[in-house]
C-alpha cells in the first residue's frame, strides 16, 4: 500500500522539510534506503495520522478500480509494526478507495504469507519471497537504482494498466 497507493516519500519529504528547513528532492534521495535519508523518520511513523494523510499516487485509483473489476484483487500491507497504522491505513483506504471492501483489506506483519498470482510492490523484501506468477516492482527513490532482478520495473500506473488490463 505505502509507496504503491499511498505517497509515503511526499509524506516524508513534508515532514523532513518542516524538521529541517529544506525540502528534499527524489534526485536526493534516489538510491538510498529511507533510514538513511530521513534522520527522523521512527518519528514520523509512530505519529498520529501519519499513514492517515497520505496524498494517493498519481493514477492509481482509476487503474485500480479497473484492477477491481478483472481481478480478485486485495490491498495487503505490512501494518502491525506501528501501532497507528492498522487503523489509519483501513481508514485512508476506505475514503480513497471506496470500491474496496474490508474483506479485501490484508493488514499483516509479514507479506510471505500471502499467496495470490501478482503481486505489486516497491520493496524486494516482499517480492523476493513471493512465489506467484508475476512481480512487479513499483518504483520508488529507495529502488531507484536497484537491479529489477526478476521483477518487472513500473513507474506509473498507467504502466500497471498496460501490462494488467
Amino acid at each position: 500500500m505505502d509507496g504503491v497507493l499511498a505517497d509515503v516519500y511526499e509524506q516524508l519529504f513534508d515532514m523532513d522539510e518542516k524538521d529541517f528547513g529544506k525540502r528534499k528532492t527524489w534526485d536526493d534521495v534516489a538510491g538510498k534506503k529511507e533510514n538513511d535519508t530521513f534522520p527522523h523518520i521512527r518519528k514520523y511513523l509512530y505519529k498520529k495520522d501519519f499513514f492517515r494523510s497520505m496524498k494517493v499516487i498519481s493514477g492509481s485509483q482509476p487503474v485500480v478500480e479497473k484492477l477491481n473489476k478483472a481481478y480478485d484483487l486485495y490491498i495487503v500491507s505490512a501494518a502491525t509494526e506501528f501501532p497507528l497504522s492498522l487503523s489509519e491505513k483501513q481508514a485512508w483506504l476506505n475514503e480513497h478507495f471506496p470500491f474496496i471492501t474490508w474483506q479485501q483489506m490484508v493488514f499483516c506483519g509479514s507479506k510471505q504469507i500471502i499467496r495470490a498470482d501478482i503481486m505489486i510492490d516497491d520493496h524486494f523484501k516482499n517480492l523476493d519471497f513471493f512465489k506467484g506468477q508475476t512481480s512487479i516492482l513499483f518504483t520508488q527513490p529507495h529502488n531507484a537504482h536497484a537491479d529489477n532482478g526478476p521483477h518487472r520495473r513500473v513507474h506509473n500506473w498507467q504502466e500497471i494498466a498496460d501490462i494488467l488490463l
